[in-house]
């Protein structure tokens, strides 16, 4: 049987991997939106890269954003942390939009 000292040990060692995977989740989420909205329209032309690179890049960064997110909303449901709702709802939120941004990528590279 754990004491009251290793219980609250684990359940803020929880809380902290929670905000760990919720700070991943939203970086991978912001270098998407940065690569999509900065560096591929105005950055990489400025460098002589080309037209279409977008959508090749954007997709595969897309899907690992959408999967980061949903290992952060698993972590902050296993946890305690008073943040779970909220955190859940900003996740579920960019999921939504990187859904979109998926499907715009897959069908621009379909054709």
């Amino acid at each position: 049987m754990k004491t009251q000292d290793e219980e609250s040990s684990v359940e803020a060692r929880d809380m902290v991997e929670a905000e760990r995977a919720f700070s991943k989740s939203i970086a991978v989420s912001a270098i998407r939106c940065s690569l999509t909205y900065v560096l591929i329209p105005f950055v990489f032309p400025l460098v002589g890269w080309g037209a279409g690179l977008g959508p090749w890049i954007g997709l595969p960064v897309g899907i690992a954003a959408i999967i980061a997110n949903i290992m952060s909303i698993r972590r902050f449901q296993r946890s305690d942390h008073k943040w779970k709702q909220p955190m859940t709802v900003v996740n579920v939120g960019i999921i939504s939009l990187l859904v979109v941004l998926v499907i715009v990528d897959a069908a621009e590279l379909l054709g």
